[in-house]
């Protein structure tokens, strides 16, 4: 199988080794020509994946041209916010018989555009002429890259509406240590593997201001809460977020030390102003923007989601953490009810 990974960041990296094991051909595309440069001499990001080395034969170049050339798998792996630019590159770049010869679009990016509102199967159905449901798939679940490229086990889930290319994703990315489940419904883990970098951003908070395990079981449970009614309003399978994509992702990315979004809240639960914190992590925290839209799409919808809210506020507000804890435990008294 020839796959092209877009992205060059430490989950594309991760993906690259593990595919490369399945001894697929593999062409990564790095926006960045010096990133590019770097992985192809060291086969290494000494910063954004330590320790884990890209095999030899996997084809590192920052032209969006070369890294098409006979592909027949496109995995998206760059960060949500740049998918739509990306894919306009692409379409710019790359004729249009390639395109249409590829067989699958694997986005395993998670996030919502800010403005649109939109999950990524939406923006690469904008951008991609011709591009159906039926060559979509979304791979997604509790799946830190640090673990994936040591080969520690990990479970994901392969969503379409294709359940025939969901079967062959599953089939060609399966190894011993990763565990592809298919799904056919692609809001539900869309959304859910991206408002749970949310909740994860409110976790890190917790810890950072030095809350204990009772508050994060609670934020776990009612942030679950959120995520199930903004999904049932926008279409999605509540079974969804009980599953790998929903349930498990959250708890991993609230509890783990390699959690780019749990570690963002802490920093900012330190104090620093949102542009500081930004600076000083390596990777993107996917949760901030999508806090944003998540907030947006509450209001659209016209549902109750306090934690979203709260660290919307927290972010782009200037809301003191502490103050958003507050105010949190002093609603409004009610029944438990999802």
């Amino acid at each position: 199988m020839n796959i092209t990974i877009l992205g060059g960041g430490s989950w594309a990296i991760a993906l690259a080794v593990m595919l490369r094991g399945r001894n697929h051909v593999v062409r990564m595309w790095e926006f960045n020509p010096k990133d590019a440069d770097m992985l192809r001499t060291r086969r290494e990001h000494p910063q954004k994946l330590p320790g884990i080395t890209l095999p030899p034969e996997v084809y590192i170049t920052s032209d969006i041209r070369d890294a098409m050339d006979t592909s027949e798998y496109v995995l998206c792996v760059v960060p949500s916010q740049t998918m739509r630019s990306t894919c306009k590159t692409l379409v710019a770049s790359v004729d249009t018989r390639t395109i249409d010869g590829v067989q699958g679009w694997v986005i395993a990016a998670k996030g919502i555009e800010c403005g649109t509102l939109k999950l990524m199967t939406e923006v690469l159905s904008d951008e991609i002429p011709g591009l159906s449901a039926s060559r979509l798939v979304v791979l997604s679940g509790p799946s830190l890259a640090a673990e994936v490229s040591r080969g520690m086990p990990t479970t994901v889930v392969a969503a379409s509406k294709n359940l025939d290319l969901a079967t062959k994703i599953q089939k060609e990315f399966s190894t011993d240590t990763f565990r592809i489940y298919t799904n056919t419904d692609v809001v539900g883990v869309e959304l859910a593997a991206s408002v749970k970098n949310v909740i994860a951003l409110a976790a890190g908070i917790c810890d950072g201001l030095g809350l204990g395990d009772n508050t994060k079981g609670a934020l776990l449970t009612r942030g679950m809460a959120e995520i199930v009614r903004l999904g049932e309003k926008m279409g999605a399978e509540e079974q969804t977020f009980f599953g790998l994509t929903g349930i498990g992702d959250l708890i991993t990315t609230c509890i783990s030390r390699h959690s780019r979004n749990r570690n963002m809240g802490e920093l900012i639960a330190s104090g620093l102003p949102l542009a500081e914190a930004l600076k000083r992590s390596v990777m993107v925290a996917e949760g901030v923007e999508t806090a944003r839209s998540t907030y947006a799409l509450a209001q659209r919808y016209n549902i109750v989601m306090p934690i979203t809210t709260e660290v919307y506020k927290t972010l782009f507000e200037g809301k003191p953490a502490k103050e958003a804890v507050r105010d949190l435990m002093l609603r409004e008294s009610k029944p438990e009810r999802w």
